[in-house]
């Protein structure tokens, strides 16, 4: 059974494995404590059967703007509705925060990712040259809540 709640302190070393396993950027572990640490809300983990299967990470920019970061889902449960529930999950958390607007940028190789986004009502805004460490071009997108 899916089950989508708030990241918990024990599930920071399971949420970085996941990421080194699914997303190209290397991030420094410690960013995964500082983002639970400063915005818990929006910092959510799919679990299927007390294993985890993904997470969304998202921070607020502004009093009315938030950002997503982070989205995976392990490879061998996508197309199973899991980033979509997350992403109705965050986007709740949103509204009760007073956010009007969210806002990412997602790597312009990466159809799968920029078509959920786009059915999922976001629109793209630019194309963001050079966004990425290894040098590749992000869109920038943004939804209206």
């Amino acid at each position: 059974m899916l089950k989508i709640r708030r990241v918990q302190a024990t599930d920071i070393f399971p949420v970085i494995a996941l990421a080194y396993d699914t997303l190209p950027e290397r991030y420094n572990p410690s960013i995964f404590n500082q983002f639970y640490e400063s915005f818990p809300e929006g910092f959510l983990i799919a679990m299927h059967n007390h294993i985890l299967i993904g997470f969304l990470i998202g921070i607020k920019t502004t009093m009315n703007t938030a950002r997503i970061l982070m989205l995976s889902v392990n490879e061998n449960n996508r197309r199973q509705g899991i980033g979509s529930a997350l992403l109705k999950k965050f986007l709740l958390e949103m509204k009760n925060h007073q956010i009007r607007q969210i806002e990412l940028e997602v790597r312009t190789t990466n159809r799968g990712a920029v078509e959920f986004y786009i059915k999922q009502g976001f629109i793209l805004q630019e194309k963001l040259h050079h966004f990425y460490q290894n040098g590749e071009d992000a869109y920038s997108m943004r939804k209206g809540l």
